[in-house]
């Protein structure tokens, strides 16, 4: 009965790897959409998510069905409870991927600017290496390599804040106003997904030590 529990733990955190895979194909495509106004690949990452939330539930039933057969000791749940909210936020993070994908759609026609655009490539470059940091750190249990996704979401966020400062510099411009309104919230979405590894980290970390705190101070 052992070695079937440790089979099904096994599966279930190949499955949430698997997903995070899809993600980072859903992110590289939403950010190449947007760079490069490419409405047929964003149709592409928009319909993807079908695929990023099927893997998503198989995880959460795998979970489902788990507990209903087994009883985990206290090491065995911290990892299931870790996979059950590691999978919510891979799935929100394609959310975020769709939804830069339909503010792509929304600005056909609109004149980009090239500063913004290089600076979503940033943001897209850095948010993919947190993705890969925060599930191999799940992997290996590495609670330093989690623990280094605080100083890697202050990069993608200075990056966020220069793409807002850019966005004010262009504002009294009527032609490109209104792809500056969409584009903030493409930054903003990026920067969220930034965010979403993080709590990974902060799960492995929590899974390592058994005990959960936030890499930050919410109050601060």
């Amino acid at each position: 009965m052992r070695i079937s529990f440790q089979e099904e733990l096994d599966e279930l955190e190949g499955s949430l790897h698997m997903e995070g895979e899809l993600v980072l194909r859903s992110l590289r495509g939403a950010v190449e959409a947007v760079c490069g106004q490419d409405l047929e690949l964003a149709d592409e990452v928009i319909a993807f998510d079908d695929d990023v939330d099927a893997q998503y539930f198989q995880v959460e039933q795998g979970i489902e069905l788990l507990l209903a057969r087994q009883t985990p000791v206290a090491s065995d749940l911290r990892l299931v409870l870790a996979i059950l909210k590691d999978n919510l936020h891979l799935e929100r993070m394609g959310d975020l991927c769709v939804t830069i994908a339909k503010l792509t759609k929304l600005t056909k026609g609109l004149p980009p600017d090239e500063t913004l655009l290089e600076g979503f490539r940033e943001m897209g470059e850095r948010a993919e290496q947190m993705i890969r940091v925060a599930l191999r750190s799940l992997e290996q249990r590495d609670r330093v390599a989690a623990e280094s996704l605080l100083e890697l979401d202050e990069l993608i966020d200075r990056a966020n804040r220069r793409i807002v400062n850019r966005l004010l510099e262009i504002g009294h411009e009527v032609e490109q106003r209104e792809w500056g309104l969409r584009m903030i919230l493409v930054s903003r979405c990026l920067e969220r997904i930034g965010d979403h590894a993080v709590d990974i980290g902060e799960q492995t970390a929590y899974l390592v030590t058994g005990e959960f705190r936030e890499f930050t101070d919410a109050s601060h």
